[in-house]
């Protein structure tokens, strides 16, 4: 089994920052990308930020410049260290991993239980 962990949601004030936090652990052999979604009130499920085991990222235009994704591959976790807060980045977020379990196996990928994080003053 596989679990993701996730940690740091809470209130802040628009302009603020917060850090969040995803740990994997579990029987798994490799980590694969890992990264962070967002699901607002009504909303779709929307990409926020990915990162490769290379290290190279992504972003979606939203949050590009105010966010930052990274990784430690020696750890198996995934942070996302977000400022100058807008309320519209009030959502609850959920971290993403895609993972093999066993050499050669196919790819899966898990869903953290989500962490909310409100934007308001």
């Amino acid at each position: 089994q596989v679990q993701l962990v996730e940690s740091g949601g809470g209130l802040v004030q628009p302009g603020g920052s917060l850090r969040l936090s995803c740990a994997a652990s579990g029987s798994f052999y490799r980590l694969y990308g890992m990264g962070w979604y967002r699901q607002a009130p009504g909303k779709q499920r929307e990409l926020v930020a990915v990162v490769a085991r290379s290290g190279d990222t992504k972003y979606a235009d939203s949050v590009q410049g105010r966010f930052t994704i990274s990784r430690d591959n020696a750890k198996n976790t995934v942070d996302l260290q977000m400022s100058s807060l807008k309320p519209e980045d009030t959502a609850t977020y959920y971290c993403n991993v895609e993972l093999t379990q066993r050499l050669f196996d196919r790819t899966n990928v898990y869903w953290g239980q989500g962490t909310q994080v409100t934007v308001s003053s």
